[in-house]
């Protein structure tokens, strides 16, 4: 391990001061935020998680509830600075894909992992 967990923990607290918006998409969003879920009623919009204290390299952030349209496969979340546009600071895979038939919502509890390389 080339950082011990001071210098994770410092990492994973750089990252939750950046971003606290959490995103869902379709697939893989890349470096951009690509593939981000649109639509539905209620709309699909960013939701804010409060980080917990970073311990051993990670910080847990409160559960979200986001709002997917009918129809919708989401397989990737993401941390972004902002509800709208704003900076995208990373996308990573959900345990499972979620996919929903009807209009429904994403309940995710989002960690940054300063461990993951």
């Amino acid at each position: 391990m080339p950082f011990n967990y001071n210098g994770l923990n410092a990492a994973a607290n750089g990252i939750a001061a950046a971003g606290a918006y959490i995103s869902a998409h379709t697939a893989d969003p890349g470096s951009t935020g690509t593939s981000e879920v649109a639509g539905g009623s209620p709309a699909y919009a960013r939701k804010q998680t409060t980080w917990g204290t970073a311990a051993n390299g990670e910080r847990v952030g409160s559960q979200v509830a986001i709002d997917v349209p009918a129809g919708t496969s989401v397989t990737y979340w993401g941390i972004w600075s902002a509800a709208t546009s704003g900076t995208f600071l990373g996308g990573f895979p959900l345990g499972a894909t979620e996919t929903f038939g009807a209009q429904g919502v994403l309940n995710h509890t989002p960690t940054i992992d300063a461990n993951a390389s």
